[in-house]
């Protein structure tokens, strides 16, 4: 969830747009003008076939930091139904040849694009700037596999805030890098993820050892995590930010899982929550279009009080928050003090669930950071702990026992 308050979007358009009118405009234009889904992205069901995490094919990318080879995938994994889907991705080698063993992976899990097929980052113009630490993880060697969700480049609807959807999505793209020139067949990974993508890397790291029982997961750092959705629906419902999060909530599990909005949303409201769908979010430009289209969910939106307490939306939320990990998994947990998306109270509950449970928990407070930034003012961070997990050393405990 890539939202930023109103009052920072004023503050930069305030400051930037009368400088830079044109070059935001041509920013734009291209934003629009995205490449479009190619045949890459479609395969025949005959091809479904095939083991989770298998490649069904892969296509040169350019543009990589440090001479690294980048490929576009399409990939094989498994559908809400458990039944097999095929997901695309983008992975990332660096040069060189692998050590003994394989080389470290790092499955990045991106924050929210959008809900639609055209909205998958690897379709995204500025691509791997959208991937936080990526220059620093090629630094030190490691593989980046970076999917694209379920619905998202593949066939739609993307299962927005679908934690299983996401958690398996980001696993099998590890088992895809994994047969990449360069790469190794390495199996020591770890996952880092922000905002949409925080929920996505815990989800990974609490299916990981029974869906992805060969792989060897040594950590998950997340960023501003969507970790309590009730709470981050409820919370934010009156804010521009939470009012985009709940409209493409309701617009994706009203596909995914065949929920019923018509009892929970205007109808007057719908046009708009239409729109939404159909937009994508690489960049703030998106966000001050995005604004622009929500507008009149402002006077019409929702026709029920608190939309958490409603069912089926009430259980599908609690199913989609994030649950404990492991306590053999260390996990990074970054959050920024002024953050009006996700709240720091619900990240240091979900710290205090953790440890709790046994978990080792590092915990970096980002003062005066909100919640667009929180995955670029960790990203240090996060890479260094990264880097100690893959080099095994103890990880670092903040819980109080």
């Amino acid at each position: 969830m890539r939202y930023f308050t109103t009052n920072r979007v004023r503050r930069w358009r305030r400051r930037w747009m009368p400088k830079a009118f044109v070059a935001v405009a041509a920013i734009v234009c291209l934003a629009r003008i995205a490449p479009a889904q190619t045949a890459f992205y479609a395969a025949p069901e005959s091809l479904l076939a095939g083991a989770p995490g298998s490649l069904v094919r892969q296509e040169p990318m350019d543009g990589a930091p440090l001479g690294a080879s980048t490929y576009r995938v399409l990939y094989r994994s498994t559908g809400l139904n458990g039944r097999p889907i095929f997901v695309s991705g983008v992975v990332i080698v660096p040069q060189g040849a692998p050590p003994p063993g394989g080389r470290p992976i790092v499955a990045w899990a991106h924050p929210t694009s959008g809900i639609v097929p055209r909205c998958a980052p690897s379709l995204a113009i500025f691509l791997f700037q959208q991937i936080q630490g990526l220059r620093s993880m090629i630094a030190r060697g490691f593989v980046v596999a970076a999917t694209d969700y379920p619905g998202l480049g593949t066939p739609g609807p993307h299962p927005y805030l679908v934690g299983e959807s996401e958690g398996r999505a980001v696993l099998d793209i590890v088992r895809a890098a994994r047969s990449l020139l360069r790469a190794g067949e390495g199996k020591d990974f770890t996952v880092w993820g922000h905002s949409q993508g925080g929920q996505a890397a815990l989800f990974a790291g609490m299916l990981a050892s029974a869906y992805a029982p060969e792989l060897r997961l040594l950590g998950v750092a997340a960023a501003a995590p969507a970790t309590d959705l009730a709470k981050l629906m409820s919370d934010d419902i009156n804010s521009i930010g939470g009012k985009n999060i709940t409209a493409m909530t309701l617009w994706s599990w009203h596909r995914v899982y065949g929920a019923a909005i018509d009892n929970m949303v205007d109808p007057r409201a719908m046009a708009a929550i239409d729109r939404l769908a159909q937009e994508c979010i690489e960049g703030p430009f998106d966000l001050i279009v995005r604004q622009r289209t929500g507008r009149p969910l402002e006077q019409y939106f929702l026709t029920v009080q608190d939309p958490t307490k409603a069912e089926p939306w009430r259980s599908l939320l609690e199913q989609n928050s994030t649950g404990v990990l492991s306590p053999e998994i260390p996990i990074f947990l970054a959050q920024g003090t002024n953050d009006q998306i996700i709240q720091p109270v619900v990240t240091r509950a979900y710290m205090d669930k953790l440890c709790k449970a046994g978990s080792k928990v590092r915990m970096v407070m980002l003062p005066g950071i909100g919640h667009g930034r929180a995955a670029q003012a960790s990203t240090m961070a996060a890479v260094n702990w990264l880097t100690d997990r893959f080099a095994g050393k103890t990880p670092p405990d903040d819980c109080v026992r």
